[in-house]
């Protein structure tokens, strides 16, 4: 376990907005009474940047963001399950080169639908609980992670439906892993956090002949693959003192939000000859009012300029993440958003902001370049 490190204290940001970059609210969609828990931007394939999923209910909404602010319904799916309830959404890639998205939620059975195509590519059975998140491997986008209530991540092939390696066990977490993320360019680590309270890093470098394996399996029994455990990931910090329920790598920085109504950026400082141990140095602080409710995710940009965070009250606060101190950009409010966001969407480049609304609305914010401010 790692420990806080002592001597410089963290900078807090202000919360007096910069509004050095203003968005505009251009539309929003109700797509019921139903809360939603995901909305995600396409980032790993760029026929596809300016489209977007939503997850709730056992419903899944494929949409495109269209220049004028529109936003134009391209496909509905929904489960044959009626008591699905969907989490979490990724979009994930086949070898082909065939869009997917992989949903996950409250049965703990992931679906991986083919966009082109309009049905179930696979469906991966595994978790023994909820699925609580779901990442896609941003150089191989066959590759996904899902945390679950289970106490567990795995890794999956979604072009083959293959359980690659399962992360849990003597070391692992204690509770709800509740989010996961890849590391940008060390293409075997990934990052977990849950309501153990803790932040773990793992190693996939080892077991990398397992994901090589799990494209060539000839057997058409996904069930019959070696899967294999991993027990030992090689960093856990306790960072936060509550639930840790969104986790980011920011290169080798990490930015996580507990219950405490702020996102931290903090470096994980590993031992190299003692696994799993090593110190945690706390840099920055965000805050984000009224967000103590576990399950608000943020997100960022593709190139790491800007974090978007919705919270209980309706609104979304949206930090520059290359200043330091901290500096806050905006805050944006609308007399009809007032649910709890629960999640947030930015777009490749930062410009347009979307925000997933337990009330079931889907807002739709776009920055107000000098241009229009002008005519």
């Amino acid at each position: 376990m790692s420990k806080i490190a002592l001597g410089n204290e963290s900078l807090v940001g202000s919360l007096t907005p910069s509004n050095k970059k203003s968005y505009k609210l251009t539309n929003r969609v109700q797509e019921g009474k139903i809360p939603l828990y995901s909305v995600v931007f396409n980032f790993i394939d760029p026929r596809f940047f300016n489209c977007f999923v939503s997850a709730g209910a056992n419903g899944i909404n494929l949409y495109n963001c269209l220049e004028d602010g529109g936003i134009s319904l391209l496909h509905s799916f929904t489960d044959e399950d009626k008591e699905e309830s969907f989490y979490t959404i990724s979009w994930a890639c086949g070898v082909e080169g065939n869009p997917f998205v992989a949903a996950g939620g409250v049965k703990g059975i992931i679906r991986v639908l083919n966009v082109n195509d309009k049905m179930v590519h696979k469906t991966l059975v595994g978790h023994g609980d909820s699925v609580n998140e779901i990442k896609t491997h941003p150089v191989k986008p066959q590759l996904v992670l899902s945390a679950s209530k289970d106490e567990s991540v795995r890794l999956w092939n979604v072009e083959t439906g293959i359980c690659i390696l399962i992360f849990a066990g003597t070391a692992g977490h204690r509770y709800e892993v509740v989010s996961v993320d890849f590391h940008p360019s060390d293409l075997t680590r990934f990052v977990s956090c849950g309501m153990d309270n803790t932040t773990k890093i793992w190693s996939m470098k080892e077991f990398w002949t397992y994901v090589d394996k799990s494209f060539t399996w000839k057997d058409d029994d996904p069930s019959k693959f070696p899967t294999k455990f991993v027990q030992f990931p090689v960093f856990t910090a306790s960072v936060h003192t509550n639930y840790v329920d969104c986790n980011r790598w920011f290169g080798d920085y990490i930015l996580s939000k507990s219950v405490e109504n702020e996102i931290l950026l903090w470096e994980p400082l590993l031992k190299d000859n003692s696994p799993g141990e090593g110190t945690s140095d706390v840099l920055l602080r965000y805050p984000i009012p009224n967000c103590s409710l576990w399950f608000i995710k943020f997100s960022c940009d593709l190139s790491l300029n800007y974090l978007s965070i919705g919270n209980q009250k309706g609104k979304i606060y949206v930090w520059d993440l290359k200043s330091c101190p901290p500096v806050l950009v905006t805050v944006l409010s609308h007399t009809l958003s007032k649910s709890v966001i629960r999640q947030t969407a930015m777009s490749v480049d930062g410009n347009t902001i979307l925000a997933a609304s337990e009330d079931g609305t889907i807002w739709r914010w776009d920055a107000i370049t000098k241009v229009a401010e002008s005519l």
